[in-house]
């Protein structure tokens, strides 16, 4: 029993020096240690002994990232301002670059979208930006992508979500939409008209082309008429006609 009490009284002592020395890097984690100050290695996930007061562990996240840009004022090429926000996806490719070479790489990676995207709107006018926000988008995530790699930073994507415009600008834009409606109703309409009047000359020209035909059409449209006998039928006789039926009456 002494033998036991002795043995676990020497390894309680040694665990808790492990456990102490012991520092644990996750799979989506890389480490890295700083001896005396200066980097001197990089971690894999695992286990690894650290030697304390000499060495600092600093554990990085290689997981990709979203940054939710808030909304930014920006004028585009034309003149007018509106407010813009967007989303971009990045990850460490180099966790010593990210650590090392800039302070606080997830804040400077928005800061740089947000700069980025002023001065992408402004060289842009708005109906480009409205037609082509994923072209506009594919320009950001280039410029904030090279701006980013001295920094250890892969970005993904961005993508521009919102683009508020003044409420006075809505109004106008609704206003050109319906007269361009409107615009295009005309033009059917004319269009079906054209198409009506050079139908109807076509047939004309074939009535008036075979000898009687214009008479069996007006004998079938009389004929159509009478099959409803609500009907009212009125004829309008020509003046001329009425006075040379009298003058025939007077010779008769």
């Amino acid at each position: 029993m002494e033998i036991l009490f002795s043995l676990s009284f020497l390894i309680w002592p040694f665990i808790v020096l492990l456990m102490f020395l012991i520092r644990q890097v996750n799979q989506y984690e890389r480490g890295i240690v700083l001896t005396m100050g200066k980097f001197s290695k990089i971690w894999e996930p695992g286990w690894h002994i650290i030697i304390p007061v000499f060495q600092r562990l600093m554990k990085v996240d290689i997981r990709v990232k979203a940054v939710d840009v808030p909304d930014q004022e920006a004028i585009t090429k034309d003149n007018i301002p509106i407010r813009i926000n967007a989303v971009i996806y990045f990850r460490v490719m180099d966790a010593r670059k990210a650590v090392l070479d800039v302070e606080d790489f997830f804040y400077a990676v928005s800061q740089l979208a947000q700069t980025t995207m002023r001065n992408a709107v402004g060289e842009v006018t708005l109906d480009q930006l409205l037609a082509n926000k994923k072209q506009v988008s594919e320009g950001i995530k280039k410029t904030v992508d090279h701006a980013s790699d001295p920094w250890g930073i892969d970005v993904q994507s961005v993508e521009l979500k919102d683009i508020v415009l003044p409420d006075s600008l809505k109004r106008t834009i609704a206003k050109v939409a319906e007269a361009e409606r409107e615009k295009q109703a005309v033009i059917i309409n004319s269009q079906g008209e054209v198409a009506a009047a050079s139908n109807m000359a076509e047939a004309a020209k074939l009535l008036s082309a075979q000898p009687g035909a214009l008479h069996l059409r007006t004998l079938q449209s009389i004929n159509d008429l009478s099959s409803d006998q609500s009907n009212t039928t009125v004829w309008m006789v020509p003046v001329e006609v009425l006075k040379a039926l009298d003058v025939l009456g007077k010779k008769m």
